[in-house]
């Protein structure tokens, strides 16, 4: 049997957080604009925008902290995102 070959690591730019939450947090916020200036869409739609924006934020502030504790050298810190 051959050795199994050890697989690459993917660049830093494939692995980066940001970019997919700030076209996530863009996403919600084009919504939440159309939904509320057309009122379009059943009554709870607007409602589903606000929490998407604030599970964004919310999201964003995990990584934030993450982010903080990898550059302080904490133990329990996430890996990769450096």
């Amino acid at each position: 049997m051959s050795e199994p070959s050890e697989i690459p690591e993917l660049p830093a730019r494939l692995r980066a957080p940001e970019p997919v939450i700030v076209v996530g947090m863009l996403a919600w916020l084009v919504a939440t604009l159309v939904v509320w200036i057309t009122g379009i869409g059943p009554d709870r739609a607007l409602t589903v925008c606000w929490v998407g924006l604030i599970i964004g934020l919310l999201g964003t502030s995990i990584v934030l902290v993450q982010q903080a504790a990898v550059r302080r050298g904490s133990r329990g810190a996430q890996e990769g995102l450096d």
